[in-house]
């Protein structure tokens, strides 16, 4: 089964001038390439030198380029990143190239697939209609990040794009953004499982680690065994999600999946932005993990 990554790739540029690849669907994608996986990464950059850099990044990269587009309209995507304590406030400009996901420009997809997506990308009718033409195919299952970032998301909206997901990923605020009238992260749970055709929900609670139910009442946890020293929390949920989509792919257990995610998600927070270009980093899970 191989896996599909849809949605935005941009740069995220810090208020100390470093600049680093990102995008919550990239980064995944990046993280999977380098762990074995080789992805297809459907999105759009611009016609400019970051849109040029971008597709020299991913053939350095070995990644699978045949999802990526080229906007004649749109610059490539960037967004600017604010750390206040290691954690992140981002300006998300719009309209950008990730924008300008063309359903006709779509390569053909994989025969069986794991389809991963968050919420941002498709804050515009272009990339919904995109998005909706990759589902139309029925041998897939499909991964949904809530990612919610304000103003870009409408609850009905995002709920609608959950409803078809078989894994759902979303942070304890976003749980809450969500279902606002909670009186427990149990009754949220169990909204969302109601609200959606969903299996299994991933949780991430931060410093306090994260949690999976599945709709038949099974559910692990996991915490880190000593405090995190973290120098930025970019991209620490897409880490964690990219090692819980490897473990779905694997067929791990769904405690060892938790433990993975958190493990390479600790180690990605001691990064200045979200990926890095250094093999040795991804290479020391691999052999690790015995991959």
């Amino acid at each position: 089964m191989k896996s599909v990554v849809f949605g935005e790739v941009l740069f995220d540029c810090f208020d100390d001038g470093t600049r680093v690849l990102g995008g919550a669907p990239f980064n995944v994608a990046w993280h999977l390439n380098a762990l074995g996986q080789r992805p297809l990464m459907v999105s759009t950059v611009g016609k400019d030198r970051a849109g040029d850099e971008i597709l020299q990044r991913m053939r350095a990269w070995n990644m699978d380029e045949l999802g990526l587009q080229f906007s004649m309209q749109y610059p490539t995507g960037s967004v600017e990143v604010e750390l206040q304590h290691g954690e992140p406030s981002y300006t998300i400009l719009e309209p950008v190239a990730w924008d300008d996901i063309q359903t006709d420009l779509l390569p053909p997809m994989p025969a069986e697939m794991m389809l991963y997506h968050g919420t941002l990308a498709l804050r515009n009718a272009t990339n919904r209609s995109a998005l909706q033409q990759i589902k139309r195919r029925r041998d897939m299952r499909v991964f949904v990040d809530a990612n919610l970032r304000a103003p870009w998301w409408d609850r009905q909206d995002v709920l609608r794009w959950l409803a078809d997901a078989d894994w759902i990923k979303l942070n304890q605020h976003e749980l809450q953004d969500l279902f606002p009238a909670m009186s427990s992260e149990t009754e949220g749970i169990e909204g969302l499982f109601h609200e959606t055709r969903a299996n299994s929900i991933i949780l991430t609670c931060g410093k306090d680690g994260a949690k999976l139910f599945q709709r038949d009442g099974e559910h692990w946890q996991i915490r880190p065994e000593q405090p995190v020293v973290q120098r930025d929390a970019v991209g620490a949920g897409d880490a964690f999600a990219s090692i819980c989509l490897l473990g779905i792919l694997q067929h791990w257990p769904m405690q060892l999946i938790l433990n993975r995610a958190q493990e390479f998600a600790i180690a990605v927070i001691g990064l200045r932005g979200a990926t890095t270009d250094d093999p040795m980093f991804y290479q020391n899970f691999c052999e690790k993990w015995g991959m």
